[in-house]
């Protein structure tokens, strides 16, 4: 029982240890997760689910992936979004506004390598911002031109009656196997 409680109180010793530690940019990467996932929460899902017992499960799902940038619960946050916006679409017929696909796919890929760069950032790691700027420079890069790829395959779709949307289909298609094969032949090179 003594051994116990000495583990016990050797692990809070470390927590607080490590909380005095904590500097401040993988924090404030941290919170900006957060942020990105719950405002992508707001965005997906539909108005008549927020009530206060959603609203709080919903942001317990968003402090896990920056409390966890390393586990399940990115993840987790971009399945529960996806799920969100599937609710909306089919379950409350909301119809499909570009502006909030755009919106919600942008959250979802900053919530994803923001939880990627706070993974490689120690807690109390000294961190130059212009790190972090570069990486959200890449970011917004990515960003824009998937925005751009995406207007152009929503203006593709609606090129025809039938054959838009068969053509925007095929593009997308072909896109996420060319996607495929260039991480396949990456992931061979190492």
């Amino acid at each position: 029982m003594n051994d116990v409680l000495e583990a016990v109180n050797e692990r809070v010793r470390a927590v607080r240890y490590a909380a005095t530690r904590v500097s401040l940019a993988p924090l404030l990467v941290r919170a900006a997760i957060f942020l990105t996932v719950l405002v992508g929460f707001l965005l997906a899902y539909p108005v008549q689910v927020f009530a206060p017992r959603a609203l709080l499960a919903l942001t317990v799902v968003a402090v896990l992936p920056a409390a966890g940038p390393r586990r399940v619960w990115p993840t987790f946050a971009a399945l529960v979004t996806v799920g969100g916006w599937l609710l909306a679409s089919a379950g409350f017929d909301r119809p499909i506004a570009l502006w909030r696909l755009l919106a919600v796919a942008t959250l979802l890929y900053l919530a994803h390598t923001l939880c990627a760069l706070v993974a490689l950032l120690p807690f109390d790691g000294v961190v130059d911002p212009d790190l972090i700027l570069r990486w959200l420079a890449r970011a917004g890069a990515v960003v824009l031109a998937s925005a751009v790829l995406g207007i152009l395959l929503a203006g593709l779709s609606g090129a025809g009656a039938d054959r838009g949307f068969q053509a925007a289909t095929v593009a997308g298609l072909l896109v996420a196997v060319a996607v495929s094969a260039l991480l396949g032949w990456l992931l061979r090179r190492r």
